[in-house]
């Protein structure tokens, strides 16, 4: 590829040699008006090859030979004209000093710098416009999806001169940008329509078939709105992506992505503050449990970027846990060691902290389907409670430094068993941290995480891409939603503060409507809701809340250095009280009693109010 590209660069350098020397021998025969032999004699064609040659030197000088032609921008042009001037210069004070007869004076240089820069430039300009007549035509023709773009700034310019000079699937009909001062003008030929408002319109004049957003710096709330009105189309919205990204590569086309939930939530992502969070981590044994999952192998993507001495994940299910380890290994991430293991297991997790020796320890394995953990409340208890009394355990009896849970907004006044189980866990964090020990055991409570395996995003999207219906519990249900990379970087931050027996909780703005998610999915995918594609209320599922709280009423709040994150008040534990109800509940659940199981972990999380503590028949979900 090299090889071919040094070639076409050297026939291009030898055509416009040729061609100059053309040109240099007609300026002799228009000065000197010879012709013939007398035209060609030694003397002038040694002196028309130095011209032609210094030519050359000049443009290859500013990187002529160095730019891809069909691609080329006026200042690509004026770099080949400039090349040539600055060529004809040199020869023109060489003639003047060596006093060259005529016709090799001052006029020739003139003449020849002229005709050169007119035949040079002009054979570029020409290839460029004729690229260009047929790209389009190609482009007309060829099944290509025309394409609306928002913003006609430089994001938007870039965008629209990828498109006429690559393969790409779209094709440009149109600009919208709400600057007064660009509507009514044109870009690389594509007029700029009008304001954002005029998108419905222009999507039904011109027969738009996707909307490109290319504001990358926009705000949330505006890009929520624009957002919206783009999904009431029926067109594909795809999305260039932030600012940040951006200028860590220059293809954006490479990069457009199709249109994400989360872009509809109407708040800017939380960013938090990573370079404590790299003092934290950084050469410290992090032994993450549930690594595989969702949040926990996200933990390890981010906890990798901090430099740890090594990363240990733990997790039952070898699939997920390969697949995370192989992706840190294509990043060049090799201090991983991947451990299949329960923490329901005491002993095969005691021999793990004995050989690992983690100096933080991320507990994120644990049951969280509320329905499924409705019918089999024993393993709720199982995984959860006992799971994290069990790390816990082992992580005073191996001087770790810091414990970090992962909790839920689903433990405060809990209506299920997977809530009250973590309440519980949280309990048992606390308890810990009245010992006396050297770990500081702290939770991190957080709402519902957009994409995670199993929440509300991923069951719409197969649902819609099925056929429908889609399925919403209750017309009226809201919820608190974060991204991944939020809630782990609130979990590292809040490690790196934390005290014993602290919960932090982030401030995620306001609440969203489900509905509200699942027509705005739905007209993202290119349908009306109700009309094109059903959203069916099924009610509420045994133990669901109309709503979520992030804080119990007792805890009240207090702020950190941070100003999205805040850490509740510390409740106190009766210890001899908490650990006979605590082994009370394990008994129960060791012998899978399910009834008895609910009851004793009502009697643990007082501010639990099981819809029923019967087990059979148990409600289905």
């Amino acid at each position: 590829m090299i090889q071919n590209s040094a070639l076409k660069r050297k026939s291009l350098a030898l055509i416009d040699f040729s061609v100059m020397l053309m040109i240099q021998l007609a300026s002799v025969m228009l000065i000197s008006d010879q012709t013939g032999a007398a035209a060609f004699s030694l003397y002038n064609v040694l002196h028309v090859v130095a011209f032609a040659l210094v030519n050359l030197i000049g443009m290859a000088a500013f990187g002529v030979y160095n730019v891809i032609w069909r691609y080329s921008r006026f200042m690509d042009l004026f770099k080949c004209g400039l090349g040539i001037v600055c060529g004809s210069v040199v020869f023109c004070f060489y003639s003047i000093v060596a006093n060259c007869p005529e016709p090799f004076g001052f006029e020739f240089s003139i003449i020849g710098l002229s005709f050169s820069c007119v035949v040079i430039v002009g054979m570029r300009l020409i290839y460029r416009i004729i690229y260009e007549t047929m790209n389009r035509a190609s482009l007309s023709s060829g099944g290509k999806s025309r394409t609306l773009i928002i913003g006609a700034g430089v994001c938007g310019r870039s965008v629209l001169n990828e498109m006429n000079e690559t393969d790409t699937p779209y094709q440009p009909v149109g600009m919208v940008d709400d600057d007064p001062s660009k509507i009514g003008r044109s870009v690389e030929g594509i007029k700029i329509d009008g304001p954002i408002p005029l998108v419905p319109e222009l999507c039904r004049k011109l027969e738009v078939d996707t909307i490109l957003f290319a504001i990358p710096s926009c705000e949330a709330g505006v890009r929520n709105n624009i957002l919206k009105m783009c999904g009431e189309t029926g067109c594909e919205v795809k999305i260039v992506p932030n600012i940040t990204d951006l200028v860590q590569e220059s293809n954006i086309l490479h990069q457009v992505k199709d249109i994400k939930i989360e872009d509809l939530l109407g708040r800017d992502v939380v960013n938090l503050n990573n370079e404590d969070v790299a003092n934290f981590v950084r050469g410290e044994v992090c032994l993450v449990t549930g690594g595989g999952g969702s949040i926990g192998s996200e933990l390890c993507r981010q906890i990798a970027g901090y430099e740890p001495k090594e990363i240990v994940i733990v997790d039952i299910y070898e699939n997920n846990a390969y697949d995370i380890q192989q992706e840190l290994l294509r990043k060049h991430f090799k201090n991983i060691k991947v451990e299949i293991a329960s923490v329901r297991d005491f002993n095969k997790m005691d021999k793990l902290f004995k050989k690992h020796r983690p100096a933080i320890v991320f507990h994120a394995a644990a049951h969280k389907h509320v329905p499924l953990m409705e019918d089999n409340p024993e393993e709720a208890v199982k995984n959860n409670c006992i799971g994290t009394l069990n790390v816990a355990t082992l992580c005073d009896l191996y001087h770790v430094k810091k414990m970090v849970l992962i909790s839920t907004d689903k433990a405060v006044n809990p209506t299920n068993v997977m809530g009250a189980s973590k309440r519980c866990c949280e309990m048992i964090m606390q308890y810990m941290a009245q010992q006396e020990t050297e770990t500081d055991f702290v939770a991190v409570r957080f709402g519902n995480v957009l994409g995670s395996n199993g929440s509300v995003i991923p069951l719409f999207r197969r649902q819609i891409e099925a056929g429908g219906p889609v399925t919403v519990t209750h017309p009226d249900i809201i919820r608190y939603f974060m991204t991944i990379p939020e809630a782990v970087s609130l979990v590292l931050e809040a490690g790196m503060m934390a005290h014993g027996g602290d919960i932090f909780v982030l401030d995620m703005g306001s609440p969203v409507k489900i509905t509200t998610l699942a027509e705005n999915l739905i007209r993202i995918y290119g349908y009306e809701p109700y009309t094109e594609m059903p959203i069916v209320f099924t009610g509420l599922r045994p133990g669901e809340k109309l709503f979520e709280e992030l804080l119990m009423d007792e805890e009240g709040l207090r702020s950190t250095e941070s100003e999205k994150i805040f850490i509740g008040q510390q409740i106190h534990i009766d210890p001899e009280t908490f650990v006979l109800k605590l082994s009370a509940l394990k008994e129960a659940a060791q012998e899978n009693n399910a009834p008895l199981v609910v009851e004793r972990l009502a009697d643990i999380v007082p501010t639990f109010q099981p819809k029923s503590t019967e087990a059979e028949p148990k409600p289905q979900s």
